[in-house]
């Protein structure tokens, strides 16, 4: 690949406090791997929230964090600042979108489709009984890559995936789990790339078979009919738009027996492996991995220029 013809002084944050560092230190070495590549001056640096200090020649900042503090609005707002551009959403989208209660009010409220919910803030709440029926799905509010997920068979196991769930945050969404195939939309700049089908390969699409090696096989593009990928890749830009995300995310979306979309979630800050499924979808549609992060900083870029 060709050397940019302006070398940018980036700044790669990765690891960070959140359970998903792990995650996020692979993502940023891969990051800063790609843009070095492409002959920009890379910095990386582990954040520690509340002190954040970057090296004074950074132009941009790219963001390869994960989970809270990364995701949360919480270091996009120590970003603005410094008055440093960074990759991804804003402030008030990573906020909306990483909350998963406001991100399915906003959802509602677009007409996106979107299984129904119940909050959950009491370890010593019983099964909520009428109106709902097993198997549900419970999730931490305000985490990712499915920390504290758990699958409800019976209502007998109900409080004891409520007390595992609610070790990763005080408010629970509770879903009914949706049976169906798994898929992802990533966007970038606007339009959906290809739809990337997700089959865990036994049980479901938990932290475990997102993050083995082996646990879990990928099609991209998903083999599914034209007006179907349509209905998928148009459903998952309406909760983009929706939780007010820019420049590029993953949207996360359960296809029913009927061909019909359910979005599931908006991840902000995907993971940017080369592995990952934002960077999958990317290259079904042509765009190589290090092309996927140039066009991350240009439109961080584009912001400081406007």
């Amino acid at each position: 690949m060709a050397t940019p013809s302006t070398s940018l002084n980036v700044v790669v944050l990765l690891g960070g406090p959140s359970a998903e560092r792990e995650v996020s230190l692979r993502s940023g070495a891969a990051v800063a791997a790609a843009l070095r590549g492409m002959g920009h001056r890379v910095h990386e640096v582990d954040p520690t929230p509340g002190s954040l200090r970057l090296p004074t020649e950074a132009d941009v900042a790219f963001l390869a964090l994960h989970g809270t503090y990364g995701e949360d609005g919480t270091v996009q707002a120590e970003l603005e600042a410094l008055g440093i551009p960074y990759t991804g959403c804003g402030i008030d989208s990573s906020r909306i979108a990483f909350d998963k209660v406001l991100a399915k009010e906003r959802m509602i409220g677009a007409g996106v489709p979107t299984p129904r919910y119940r909050v959950l803030r009491s370890g010593s709440e019983s099964w909520p009984g009428e109106g709902w029926t097993c198997p549900v799905v419970l999730k931490p509010a305000r985490e990712g890559s499915s920390v504290g997920l758990q699958f409800v068979e019976t209502p007998g196991t109900f409080s004891e995936a409520l007390e595992a769930s609610l070790r990763h945050g005080t408010e629970i969404l509770m879903e009914p789990r949706i049976v169906g195939r798994e898929t992802t939309v990533g966007i970038l700049d606007g339009v959906a790339l290809p739809v990337v089908e997700v089959r865990p390969k036994s049980g479901a699409y938990d932290y475990r078979n997102k993050y083995t090696p082996g646990c879990t096989d990928y099609q991209c593009p998903a083999g599914f009919p034209g007006e179907t990928t349509l209905r998928i890749q148009e459903a998952a830009l309406g909760a983009f738009r929706a939780v007010g995300a820019r420049d590029y995310a993953r949207v996360d979306v359960m296809v029913i027996p009927e061909g019909m979309p359910m979005v599931l979630e908006v991840n902000t800050l995907p993971g940017m492996t080369e592995t990952s499924l934002l960077p999958k979808a990317a290259a079904a549609a042509g765009i190589s991995f290090p092309e996927l992060c140039g066009r991350m900083v240009e439109l961080a870029l584009r912001r400081k220029r406007s």
